[in-house]
C-alpha cells in the first residue's frame, strides 16, 4: 500500500495524485556516491527578479488563496510591516533604493489595493527570460506549476500561478521589526518545503538561498566561465537549466543523473564533491 506524501495545499492535484502513486516517501541520508532520494519528483528552487512588470491587470492580491497557504498569517505580517515602513521617512535607506528607484515606496504603499497578475508574469528578468515561461508546451507549462518555486522577501514562496502585485522587498534587508527576512521565513519555508520529497535542484542566489537548506537532497548549480564563477551570466544559464529540465520531462532521481541528464542536454554540466559530508551536492556548468 502506497503511503501518501506529505504535500502542501495549493499544489495542482494532478501533481499530488501524481506524487502519491510514486510513493513520496523522503529519501535517506546521502553519503559518498549519489543514491536516489527516495522520489521522482523534482522541485526546482528559484529566486525572483528585481526588475518586474510595471502593472498588474486583475484583482488585488488575496493573501489566503496564494499557494502555501500556511505561509498565510507570515505574510500579512511582513505585508503590514513593510506598510507601516513606507509610511515613515526611513523606508528608502532600509529597502536599499536609489533615489531614482524611490517611487516604489508609494507602490508598496499600495499592494492590498493594485492589480495583481501571475507570478509567471510579474518577473522579468534575465532568469526568467531565459526560462521563457510564456514560450513553454503545455505538458511543460504542466511541470512548471508544480515544480517551480519562487522565493520572496515579502511573500515567503510562490507558485508561478499565484497571483501578486508588483513590489519591492528583498530577502536581505532588515525589516523593523522582524529583522532579517531570511532569518523571519526560515522556519515557515522549512515546515512548508520539508516534508515534499525528492531531489531539490536550487537555482537560487545566495541571498535566497539563506532562507532554507534543503541539505543532502539538494544540488546547487554553480555557473563559471574560464574557470572562474560568473554572476550576471549565471542567472541566463540558471534560466536555461530549468527550462531544460521542464521541457525534457524528466524527473532524475540522483544528482549523479541529474548532472548527466543536464550534459545530455547540452549545458557541460560536472558533479562535484560535497564540501560537508550532509550539505548539499554541487553542480558546476559552463556558462553560455
Amino acid at each position: 500500500m502506497l503511503r501518501r506524501a506529505a504535500f502542501p495545499k495549493g499544489r495542482p492535484t494532478g501533481a499530488r495524485k501524481a506524487l502519491a502513486r510514486r510513493g513520496g516517501r523522503p529519501g535517506r541520508a546521502l553519503r559518498g556516491r549519489p543514491r536516489r532520494v527516495g522520489s521522482a519528483f523534482v522541485l526546482i528552487l528559484l529566486p525572483p527578479s528585481e526588475s518586474k512588470a510595471a502593472a498588474g491587470a486583475g484583482a488585488p492580491v488575496q493573501v489566503a488563496e496564494l499557494g502555501f497557504p500556511t505561509l498565510a498569517p507570515a505574510r500579512e505580517r511582513v505585508l503590514d510591516a513593510l506598510t507601516t515602513l513606507c509610511r515613515g521617512p526611513g523606508a528608502q535607506a532600509v529597502l536599499g533604493l536609489s533615489d531614482g528607484q524611490a517611487a516604489e515606496i508609494g507602490r508598496n504603499l499600495a499592494l492590498r489595493e493594485a492589480p495583481a497578475l501571475r507570478a509567471a508574469e510579474l518577473y522579468t528578468g534575465v532568469l526568467y527570460d531565459n526560462l521563457g515561461l510564456a514560450t513553454l508546451g503545455p505538458a511543460a507549462a504542466e511541470r512548471a506549476a508544480r515544480q517551480l518555486v519562487i522565493f520572496s522577501g515579502l511573500w515567503g514562496l510562490l507558485r508561478i500561478e499565484d497571483r501578486v502585485p508588483p513590489y519591492r522587498l528583498s530577502m536581505g534587508v532588515r525589516l523593523p521589526p522582524m529583522g532579517n527576512l531570511a532569518a523571519f521565513w526560515r522556519p515557515f519555508v522549512s515546515e512548508a518545503l520539508g516534508a515534499v520529497p525528492g531531489l531539490v535542484v536550487d537555482l537560487r542566489s545566495a541571498t535566497y538561498g539563506a532562507a532554507w537548506q534543503p541539505g543532502e537532497r539538494s544540488v546547487a548549480v554553480r555557473v563559471v566561465r574560464d574557470g572562474k564563477v560568473v554572476s550576471h551570466m549565471a542567472k541566463a544559464t540558471r534560466g536555461a537549466v530549468a527550462r531544460s529540465l521542464l521541457t525534457s520531462g524528466t524527473e532524475p532521481e540522483t544528482p549523479e543523473k541529474l548532472a548527466r541528464h543536464l550534459t545530455d542536454l547540452g549545458h557541460r554540466a560536472r558533479l562535484e564533491k560535497r564540501p560537508r559530508d550532509r550539505g548539499p551536492w554541487l553542480i558546476t556548468c559552463d556558462a553560455g
